[in-house]
């Protein structure tokens, strides 16, 4: 069973899923999956990216591979903007543990004077951003 904790009504987050995960994902609601963790990164019990995107489009949902490693960089932030803005909502986002969903989520409102407001959305969700306030 998915670790799914909701920030707002259109993003959440959750650690690394799998294929088993995906109808309990869909049926809460969600219409797109986002991966933030690159395929290997857990060594070879790591669920891949392929079964996974292979059974959420076959119940109709949206998949966005955007894996990466460390802090989010701008470019990363860039499209995670890009994505949130485009793709069916809610999303779900997922990584490791969704830290760095959550941050990259978090950074991609950097400048919209919402800080407090993004930090407190993600403690909800149990994610401590107070350390990037500053950045939103």
């Amino acid at each position: 069973m998915a670790d799914i904790r909701r920030v707002t009504d259109a993003f959440a987050v959750a650690p690394q899923i799998s294929e088993n995960d995906i109808e309990e994902i869909a049926a809460a609601g969600f219409k797109t999956i986002i991966a933030n963790r690159p395929d290997g990164e857990g060594g070879i019990e790591q669920p891949r990216m392929g079964p996974i995107r292979a059974k959420a489009e076959s119940l109709g949902l949206t998949f966005v591979a955007l894996p990466f490693s460390g802090a989010p960089t701008p470019e990363i932030v860039e499209r995670m903007g890009g994505i949130l803005n485009e793709a069916p909502q809610p999303v779900l986002a997922y990584c490791r543990t969704g830290t760095r969903c959550i941050t990259a989520w978090a950074l991609t409102h950097s400048g919209q004077g919402t800080g407090q407001e993004i930090v407190d959305a993600a403690a909800g969700a149990g994610y401590d951003l107070s350390s990037i306030e500053s950045l939103l």
